[in-house]
């Protein structure tokens, strides 16, 4: 096998390791996150800490164009209040793995820096670094920093997760749309979320009830659904992503919450 043969086969498998990564983060930007907005107006009327995020481990299965990958993820707390969540997964010599450090303030999240490096073959890296009180932050993108307007509501691609999150444990009663903004490559970006119901769902940990979520996107034929589920913190539970009529599916297969594992 000639290496021009080889590269393009690995090319493609980073391409679809991205893909599946997308079902389970990118897709979240999009998905669960999208209650910036609401937390914002949200942290002016809650006590300061009023909630802390409490930590946890979990995993995920994503399959995808014949693909399949186990995501693991782990949010900690630091002895210095500041919370660090990473994720990860790898397949045959690609893979990649991500890490987000925040604060907790008044039941909104205060990120510091978003780091992303592909590992394998393909090292590609990507960081978010935020400066509290400065008008700008800094991204970097394809070996290129770019300086981003920069609000308060400003989050990264992983702390909006843990944002919705902390909205819904202060008021798990779900509003209509919400908007997120999220800094991410080269440009700043909002996007908009709708809740759709209650549902209830069949887990590998057990049968629980949930939270639909679905983002709106400007092209019809995209379709980006999430759950997550009030009795387990409102983590994320199931993620389905439609582009070109091929789904991108993720689903928990585990999860333990401050120490304690959940079982089916």
């Amino acid at each position: 096998m000639g290496l021009r043969s080889t590269e393009k086969q690995f090319q493609k498998q980073e391409y679809r390791i991205n893909k599946l990564r997308i079902s389970l983060l990118g897709l979240v930007i999009a998905l669960v996150g999208s209650m910036a907005s609401f937390a914002k107006e949200q942290a002016q009327s809650a006590e300061p800490d009023s909630v802390l995020l409490k930590p946890y481990t979990a995993e995920y299965k994503t399959s995808a164009r014949g693909l399949s990958l186990t995501l693991k993820r782990e949010l900690r707390l630091g002895d210095d209040g500041v919370y660090t969540l990473s994720n990860g997964g790898s397949a045959l010599v690609v893979g990649f793995e991500e890490e987000a450090r925040f604060r907790v303030e008044g039941g909104r999240i205060i990120p510091s820096s978003y780091v992303y490096q592909g590992t394998g073959l393909m090292s590609r890296r990507r960081e978010v670094q935020f400066t509290e009180g400065a008008d700008t932050l800094r991204s970097l993108y394809k070996d290129k920093w770019y300086d981003l307007p920069y609000t308060d509501n400003t989050l990264d691609r992983m702390s909006q997760q843990e944002q919705m999150r902390l909205v819904l444990l202060n008021d798990p009663t779900p509003g209509e749309n919400f908007v997120i903004t999220v800094a991410d490559k080269k440009r700043v970006k909002e996007y908009t979320l709708v809740y759709v119901g209650e549902e209830t769902l069949k887990t590998p940990l057990g049968e629980v009830d949930t939270l639909h979520f679905r983002r709106i996107h400007d092209a019809p034929d995209r379709r980006s659904d999430t759950w997550v589920a009030p009795e387990w913190d409102f983590m994320m539970v199931k993620t389905i992503h439609i582009e070109d009529g091929k789904p991108i599916e993720g689903m928990i297969t585990k999860l333990s919450i401050d120490g304690k594992n959940l079982a089916n």
